[in-house]
């Protein structure tokens, strides 16, 4: 008489779970690392992402339109809002509100280093270069820089607005 079994024996469970988690507990800290990479790496596309609406729609609209951090507090990790400043107080209350990006992930520092760092803004004229509030003949430049951990990515603005992203880790001549 032959009797088919259809299940593990109580060792092969074992062995098996023993495995799994010997692998599990070997991945794991690389899947955090690739997590962290990957918000970085998504925070500051989304950023470039703005700039680059910002600039497209002030050469559409012939307006000025600014890229400001949310809220008063200036830091661009809260959060960051693209609209157009109609009664220029440099607050998205009286103008229109083109885009608006949530709080970035924990833990992610976002630091602006600009040719005028009196107030942290990026404004387009309606040519599609930076200005300075100040002045509507200064042009704005600089880096933008996220760091999380230790890892960085920089947006770095050239002398007309124009912006490009960059690792530290791999273009260290040219970052």
């Amino acid at each position: 008489m032959r009797r088919e079994t259809g299940g593990f024996t109580l060792v092969e469970l074992t062995v098996t779970l023993s495995v799994a988690a010997i692998l599990f507990t070997v991945a794991v800290p690389s899947f955090v690392g690739i997590i962290r990479d990957l918000q970085l790496s998504s925070a500051a596309n989304d950023f470039f992402a703005a700039i680059n609406l910002a600039r497209a729609e002030a050469v559409q609209r012939g307006l000025r339109v600014d890229l400001m951090p949310v809220g008063d507090s200036g830091d661009w990790a809260q959060g960051w809002v693209v609209f157009v400043d109609r009664n220029r107080n440099r607050r998205p209350d009286g103008g229109e509100v083109i885009f608006l990006h949530g709080p970035a992930p924990d833990g992610l520092r976002i630091t602006a280093d600009l040719s005028d760092s009196t107030v942290q803004y990026l404004a387009y004229n309606g040519a599609g270069r930076t200005r300075t509030h100040a002045s509507g003949y200064r042009t704005q430049f600089g880096t933008f820089t996220f760091a999380l951990g230790t890892k960085v990515r920089k947006i770095k603005l050239n002398f007309l607005g124009r912006p490009r992203i960059c690792n530290p880790d791999t273009d260290a001549d040219t970052c």
